[in-house]
């Protein structure tokens, strides 16, 4: 079908300046659309992935990257102090594992009258945690050294803070409602002095967490009544659910591994789902574009019915007449995605000194500071992204010239000239 005849027609009918203003006007749109719409893909995919890795670094900057826990049908019952310390060894010495932390966790409520707001009281081991999450450069006032055995300090998040009216140094009373041995309820309450606020731009964290010493949690929980664990920083955040499958294979089987995929599924599956909706969307924009190579190569193909007849009459097989209308609409079509494909790079590898320029030059916000924690737009370049979207496109492209390449083979020399 590519013979090197087919070829060099095609492209000089790609490269002829005798085609009518409307046919040219085509043309040009159909560059035009598929470059749009390729540049559009790939700057609207990249922002998408700069947010989630936002949203991905700010969920897991005080959230467990992988999670170990009792399973809650051991077979022996809950793990003992031996059994977790064992345990603990193990997961640091895995491989892909950079730091362990045990941690206690109660559900409780925060109590300043006349407010009461629920909240997660968190115990952890001031060293170990800071190898494994964020609170130490997430603190706005205080020090995570300040968290000491008895001390009956807490660190509390900006939103509780606020709400609250809390500041360094107020007490707070926490509330855990637990039940006695027969079933009745028994609050256990506990006064507890604000030592410093923390915030990482997260509603979910900055409203909810509460952090205590280790030791302050579990001498406040009753029995059963905390969840303990270990928390697991791994060298890359990608391969968690790869280092998780090693520990559930290391550890025995009164443990639980789960990772942070598992823990924030609903949110990346949101995610995904946008992604693939904004997707199929802004595909359109190419595959209107590939509609009018259509429409353009079948007016070529109209107009130089002559041409191809004088073509067939030569010799030429209906195979090679096909080749110079497919090689047409290819050139203009890939000429697109190349063009696309570079626009769109240059876009989103410069968005964060684009959008400011816009902002400055017309006046106006896109993310408004007073509702928006981060007003600045990431964008994430994934080169496999850009080779789907490229390949797609292209793709497109080349199924929009097999019809009018079949309409031009199936011209009949004798028709075509009749009237010449």
């Amino acid at each position: 079908m590519f013979h090197p005849l087919s070829v060099y027609v095609g492209l000089r009918y790609v490269r002829a300046r005798s085609h009518t203003f409307f046919v040219s006007f085509i043309t040009w749109a159909s560059l035009v659309g598929v470059c749009v719409g390729v540049a559009a893909l790939i700057v609207i995919l990249s922002v998408m992935n700069g947010f989630e890795g936002e949203l991905r670094d700010r969920l897991l900057s005080l959230s467990a990257q992988v999670r170990v826990t009792a399973a809650a049908t051991a077979p022996a019952g809950a793990p003992g102090v031996a059994a977790w310390q064992h345990a603990a060894r193990t997961v640091q010495d895995a491989a892909g594992v950079e730091g362990v932390a045990p941690y206690a966790e109660l559900q409780a409520l925060a109590v300043r009258r006349p407010e009461m707001l629920p909240v997660l009281l968190r115990g952890i081991d001031p060293r170990a945690a800071a190898g494994v999450n964020e609170l130490a450069q997430a603190i706005t006032q205080g020090h995570l050294a300040d968290l000491t055995p008895g001390s009956g300090r807490i660190i509390v998040g900006e939103l509780i803070a606020e709400r609250l009216g809390l500041a360094r140094g107020d007490s707070l009373t926490v509330l855990v409602p637990t039940v006695d041995a027969g079933g009745a309820p028994a609050p256990k309450l506990r006064e507890f002095t604000v030592a410093g606020t923390f915030e990482v731009g997260l509603p979910d964290h900055d409203a909810t967490l509460v952090f205590a010493h280790l030791a302050d949690v579990r001498a406040l929980a009753a029995q059963g009544a905390a969840s303990e664990g270990l928390r697991v920083r791994v060298h890359d955040v990608l391969a968690a659910p790869a280092v998780a499958a090693r520990l559930r294979a290391l550890l025995p089987r009164s443990f639980e591994v789960s990772d942070w995929t598992q823990d924030n599924a609903n949110y990346f599956r949101a995610i995904r789902i946008e992604k693939t909706m904004m997707s199929l969307i802004l595909l359109l924009i190419v595959a209107v574009a590939a509609f009018n190579i259509v429409a353009m190569l079948v007016m070529v193909v109209t107009d130089k019915r002559t041409d191809i007849a004088i073509v067939r009459t030569l010799g030429a097989s209906p195979r090679r007449v096909m080749g110079i209308f497919i090689t047409q609409g290819l050139v203009i079509g890939w000429l697109g995605v190349a063009l696309g494909v570079a626009l769109g790079l240059a876009l989103a590898l410069h968005v964060d000194t684009i959008v400011p320029f816009l902002q400055r030059t017309f006046r106006f916000q896109i993310l408004d500071a007073e509702v928006y924690y981060n007003t600045a737009i990431p964008a994430e370049v994934h080169w496999r992204n850009i080779v789907t979207i490229a390949v797609a496109a292209l793709l497109l492209t080349a199924l929009a010239t097999v019809y009018p390449a079949i309409r031009a083979a199936r011209t009949a020399p004798a028709e075509a000239l009749r009237y010449e």
